[in-house]
């Protein structure tokens, strides 16, 4: 089979980089390569070429058999293609697009949190760059230190974070803001995140509600008068915080909100907020998608993919849990063969052959026709 590596629009990530290209091409594939894919992520053309990849034009790079693109893509592939990537599979105007243009798709929001899967899970490689990320971006809008300092002229305290929301990159934000040498509070409803909080550094709000999470291990969604709750639980917290970093999220939902406009309003200034959940809507009343405002001399960042400015790191994540799903679909050979009795292919795979193939999407398109 061969692989198409379209180059992003408005990302810095590339999905495969060369190291990956050359494994893949060593297990029986070919590889396509749209010009200047890697660039900016610090991957040359002429790294590709010595992998063994060849450069394509994009018109040629559609004709692939495999399509390999982070974020959707402008154009139509070949029909019976395979798309493979970050695309939102509850999206049912873009599955219906899918079906008419007899595409298969393989989503990788949907790669279930077992170990078995750990290697190819895209999103908690992402939430890991992500988390660290939206700390280095608070600490650069922020206007005091992290560290406790004591100087000549004086004590400098450490600087209050708070991160709502314990997954994969509030861990990663808590982790990263206790080595600057803040002082950290983290607020997670789900029991289980208790012992994950404490271990890297965080100082646990206690506030919990049992079967708050799913199979999965995601967060379930909750009514408004738990959200009220959990407001209520945060407004001290968040008053007395110099930074904010929020990661809550449910997948296929709008993001909870978690504060508020007067919450905010009772913030001090200079202070920062760092919207990660702006994808689905964000955390914070206004956090505005992509834009970095000033509200009342208080930065609220909502940038939707901080990996993209960590492209280089990103890149290789990606690249290497890409590599290793290609792997197991293939069974070792060089085309994508799905075993709808495994767990991760029943999960990951949408749509095969023409067919919705994965059981949640196939009852969220017909509840919508209810």
């Amino acid at each position: 089979m061969i692989i198409g590596i379209l180059k992003e629009n408005q990302d810095n990530r590339v999905s495969l980089v060369p190291q990956d290209v050359k494994n893949l091409i060593q297990k029986g594939f070919k590889v396509f390569v749209e010009s200047n894919s890697g660039l900016n992520a610090g991957f040359s053309d002429e790294e590709y070429l010595k992998a063994g990849a060849e450069i394509k034009e994009k018109s040629e790079i559609l004709q692939a058999d495999i399509i390999l693109s982070i974020n959707r893509f402008q154009g139509i592939p070949k029909k019976g293609s395979i798309c493979i990537g970050i695309y939102n599979p509850f999206d049912i105007d873009f599955i219906k697009f899918l079906l008419e243009n007899e595409l298969n798709y393989i989503a990788l929001e949907l790669i279930p949190r077992i170990s078995r899967a750990q290697s190819m899970d895209v999103l908690s490689s992402m939430a890991t760059i992500a988390g660290y990320k939206a700390v280095i971006l608070a600490a650069n809008y922020g206007i005091k230190m992290f560290p406790l300092l004591m100087t000549a002229a004086g004590t400098i305290t450490p600087a209050k974070v708070l991160v709502i929301g314990a997954g994969v990159a509030g861990l990663q934000a808590i982790a990263t803001s206790k080595r600057l040498g803040a002082q950290v509070y983290a607020f997670d409803p789900r029991p289980t995140t208790k012992e994950q909080i404490k271990s890297v550094g965080g100082n646990y709000i206690d506030f919990q509600i049992q079967e708050f999470e799913d199979k999965s291990g995601y967060a379930k969604e909750f009514s408004e008068d738990i959200l009220q709750k959990e407001r209520e639980i945060l407004i001290p917290y968040v008053s007395d915080s110099d930074i904010i970093i929020t990661t809550a999220a449910i997948p296929g939902k709008k993001a909870p909100i978690l504060i508020t406009k007067p919450m905010v309003d009772q913030m001090k200034i200079g202070s920062v907020i760092v919207d990660l959940a702006i994808f689905a809507g964000g955390n914070c009343e206004l956090t505005q998608p992509d834009q970095i405002i000033n509200y009342h001399n208080k930065t609220i960042i909502g940038i939707k993919s901080l990996p993209s400015l960590l492209p280089f790191d990103a890149s290789k994540l990606y690249s290497k849990n890409i590599y290793n799903l290609i792997l197991h679909l293939s069974k070792n050979t060089n085309q994508i063969q799905p075993n709808f009795e495994d767990e991760i292919d029943k999960n990951v795979v949408v749509i095969f052959n023409n067919k919705i193939v994965n059981e949640k999407i196939n009852q969220l398109i017909n509840s919508k026709k209810d």
